[in-house]
């Protein structure tokens, strides 16, 4: 929550006069809790603790990485809720699609039978343990395989040069999504999206949707 995108979308809310509610999962950022007990479910119901308990009314869901893949699982248990939804660089089914599919077999089997493997960052001085439960989670809730039925508007911005979420992933997934689905490749962005022009991008994609959703 303390991003340099989720603060830049906390003060677009503030010049527009909008409310804006950001929040860090379970073991992440301000939260509390050990990140390797976290799992996919485990973070949707963050999300869904959020809609439920602290925001009033249709939202517009803003996911970022694997906040994309939690947004649309959150969409998909409250479809009420939704007014539409903006996807940065979303890595929906990013624990088997993204990194299980990378990974060589030595560390498949360290997952596996030793239960976890520290993955380096470029993001954290700290690696990230990749824990066989996150992996068995996340297979109990992948999306890609089917059609994604959505009844409200869905924008995704996605950096042709990201090295984590390759913008044919991007591609799929819009496939996959059924209904109002557009995405916005950026030839030179990588997978923070967070250089000024690239935050602008964002704001203005953001504008047009909230704007379409008053008129809706």
């Amino acid at each position: 929550m303390s991003g340099t995108k989720a603060t830049a979308l906390d003060a677009w809310a503030a010049r527009r006069g909008r409310a804006l509610l950001r929040f860090d999962y379970f073991g992440h950022g301000r939260s509390s809790g050990n990140f390797r007990d976290g799992t996919i479910a485990r973070w949707r119901d963050d999300a869904l603790a959020m809609l439920d308990r602290l925001a009033a009314g249709p939202q517009i869901l803003v996911g970022s990485s694997m906040g994309g893949w939690i947004a649309l699982l959150a969409a998909r248990e409250r479809p009420e809720r939704v007014k539409a939804m903006l996807l940065i660089a979303p890595a929906v089914d990013f624990t088997e699609t993204i990194m299980w599919a990378r990974m060589p077999p030595e560390v498949r089997a360290e997952i596996m039978e030793r239960g976890e493997w520290l993955w380096p960052s470029v993001y954290d001085a700290e690696p990230y343990p990749i824990t066989r439960a996150l992996v068995e989670d996340g297979r109990r809730h992948l999306m890609l395989g089917s059609p994604i039925r959505l009844g409200f508007p869905v924008r995704i911005l996605q950096g042709m040069k990201d090295p984590d979420v390759p913008w044919q992933h991007a591609v799929k997934l819009m496939e996959t999504i059924e209904g109002d689905v557009a995405l916005t490749l950026l030839k030179h962005g990588d997978h923070r999206l967070s250089s000024p022009a690239e935050l602008a991008q964002l704001t203005r994609m953001l504008d047009t949707l909230a704007e379409d959703c008053e008129e809706a």
